[in-house]
Order: C-alpha cells, then structure tokens, then sequence
C-alpha cells in the first residue's frame, strides 16, 4: 500500500484512467466484431457503414494512448481486409 500522499493520489487516478482504458478497449473488440458480423452477411454499405467507424475509434484509442499505435494500424488492415473480401462476392 502507498505511504505518502502523492502516492495514494496517482493509484487513484490509475485507478480511474484503467476503468476507462477498460471501458475503451472493450468497445473496440464490439466494433471491430460488428464489422466482421455484417461482412459475413454480405451487405456491403452496412459493412462500409460499421468499417468507418470502426476505424475511427481504433484511431482515437491510438491518438489517447489506449492502444499502441500499430495495433490499431494492424487492427484495421485486417477489418479492411475482411470487409473487401466480403464485398468481393
């Protein structure tokens, strides 16, 4: 446990920024799981619609420091990937 002041401040603000880094990358794996879900169905502008903002937010996670930012380039060339296949057939 931390002694001095400035200690128990920075484990309670850890605490707080690592619920909210929790919060963030969670919602990511639902984008980036809606994305792989409408392009298994096919539906192409749907796909475009969920691959959009998928990449945004994988961005802003990156530019915030949640994630590092060649997972989120390696996260959506794969979505990307994925998405194009499926518009392919």
């Amino acid at each position: 446990m931390a002694n001095t002041k400035s200690s128990k401040k920075d484990m309670r603000r850890t605490a707080k920024k690592r619920v909210r880094n929790v919060s963030v990358k969670s919602a990511l794996k639902t984008y980036v799981k809606k994305v792989r879900t409408v392009a298994a169905t096919g539906e192409v502008e749907a796909t475009k619609a969920a691959l959009v903002s998928a990449v945004s937010a994988l961005d802003k996670a990156a530019q915030r420091g949640i994630i590092h930012k060649n997972q989120a380039a390696r996260r959506k060339s794969r979505i990307a990937k994925a998405a194009n296949k499926a518009a392919a057939k």
